[in-house]
């Protein structure tokens, strides 16, 4: 028996893992614990008076769980399908568990984006005139990239630095025979990418504590770097079935 006159139990009560959990993950509760259960993300046993018996394995997921949550920032229905794969056998062995393959994060390295790419620095205004000159373009050209939205300016009429490599970007595409009016789409997709990326940023930003708009500044860096990351490898793909590569 207990000391609280309960008959003792294999496994872990709920308490035990939160104590195991909160040197990692400060912010978890009991509460999270038993939605996290509700959600069907752990499955606990039962002792035939109800209470909860979380094993090893139990523990593992939810710290597989919690991780993903604060690190990747992934909804609880794709972190549900990685683990549903998981339990499939689609995943790989750690303590005594199979957990999903961690998460890759794509660096400098290969040649995409990463998260600091999309850092805030020190903010830096162009005029037209400052424009024009950097980017090599005359007032038509820049007429025409505002026309279909490829190049946009500030409220006070200023431009910012990414508009001056957008316009040599345009610039070096015009030799190919590509015209301004033929990268709408990209620009309609750039609106779309950024779209979803704050109907997912926005929640956070909006919570309480102080520690929200750190949050939701590096949540939507990381987000736009695998944005960008996955636009590129899916046009990499694509190519190579142009060029039979």
């Amino acid at each position: 028996m207990t000391a609280a006159g309960r008959p003792q139990r294999d496994g872990l009560s709920i308490g035990a893992v939160l104590a195991q959990l909160r040197g990692e993950f400060p912010d978890v509760t009991i509460s999270k614990i038993r939605f996290l259960e509700s959600e069907g993300l752990v499955r606990p046993g039962r002792t035939p008076s109800g209470y909860r018996q979380f094993s090893a394995a139990d523990v593992e997921r939810l710290r597989f769980v919690l991780a993903a949550q604060r690190d990747h920032y992934l909804p609880l229905k794709v972190i549900k399908e990685q683990l549903d794969a998981a339990d499939r056998g689609d995943g790989h062995q750690t303590g005594t568990t199979r957990l999903p393959r961690k998460l890759v994060s794509l660096s400098a390295g290969d040649g995409l984006p990463g998260a600091e790419d999309f850092a805030q620095g020190r903010e830096v205004r162009l005029t037209k005139e400052e424009l024009l000159d950097q980017a090599g373009i005359d007032s038509g050209s820049l007429a025409e990239l505002e026309q279909y939205g490829l190049i946009r300016s500030g409220a006070a009429g200023f431009y910012d630095p990414d508009a001056v490599l957008v316009a040599r970007t345009v610039k070096a595409m015009t030799e190919f025979g590509i015209e301004p009016r033929h990268l709408r789409a990209f620009r309609a997709s750039a609106d779309r990418e950024v779209g979803l990326l704050e109907q997912i940023v926005t929640p956070v930003f909006r919570q309480r504590d102080s520690d929200a708009q750190a949050r939701a500044d590096e949540m939507v860096r990381e987000l736009a770097a695998l944005s960008v990351t996955l636009h590129t490898l899916l046009v990499k793909a694509g190519i190579r079935g142009v060029t039979g590569g």
